[in-house]
């Protein structure tokens, strides 16, 4: 291993590397909350509880895929760059969204749900105003998985053209330079943690104090 290549790696390398790879992160994991959250509310109403099993099997299905699969599966069809990566890594990252969701919407205490209508509020201000903001810190306890796993995972986009972190780490395999390897490992780890210490802190904030873990 040589400064060089450190240098290299690091200054000229990582800095267009991260930028790609941070955006691939944001788009995916915006796409999977307007479709997950709603999907989840859908889902938790009396009305459509049936449907909410087979739901969750079906994303179950499609998270167990293994990552590179979905990626391959995405390429003849969407073709090279960013779009089929953002994609497969999509299909991936609905299944904890939707899950916590459901979990918190179905652990509001029903005398919480009863108290608020009668008070006279509408079942649509009950969801929005009582409902949603208590299951709020279990919500985004889901959407901290799917980051960390989208931030993971996103290092194989590279070999569909997506670019990203992955492009380090495959460029440290193919040309035998192990300096690109750790700086584009290490890059992933470290924005891994900080999403996850960031959306922890966040979930934290917004925990009612009686309802948090210390």
């Amino acid at each position: 291993m040589s400064w060089e290549n450190f240098r290299v790696a690091i200054f000229d390398k990582a800095p267009d590397a991260l930028f790609v790879h941070a955006t691939i992160v944001l788009v995916t994991i915006m796409i999977a909350i307007l479709i997950s959250i709603p999907l989840g509310v859908f889902l938790s109403r009396p009305k459509y509880k049936r449907f909410g099993l087979i739901t969750l099997n079906l994303l179950n299905i499609l998270q167990a895929i293994p990552g590179i699969a979905v990626i391959a599966l995405a390429l003849p069809i969407l073709g090279l760059g960013m779009k089929p990566a953002v994609v497969a890594l999509l299909f991936q990252s609905l299944l904890p969204i939707v899950r916590n969701t459901i979990a918190g919407l179905m652990g509001v205490s029903p005398d919480v749900k009863e108290a608020a209508g009668g008070m006279g509020m509408s079942q649509r201000r009950i969801l929005f105003e009582v409902e949603i903001p208590l299951a709020m810190p279990i919500i985004l306890s889901g959407i901290r998985t799917a980051t960390v796993y989208v931030v993971s995972i996103g290092t194989l986009a590279a070999l569909i053209g997506a670019g990203g972190l992955g492009n380090l780490i495959i460029g440290g395999l193919s040309l035998f330079r192990p300096e690109y390897l750790l700086v584009g490992a290490g890059l992933g780890a470290i924005m891994a943690i900080s999403l996850d210490r960031l959306l922890s802190y966040l979930e934290y904030r917004i925990t009612p104090p009686g309802m948090r873990v210390e």
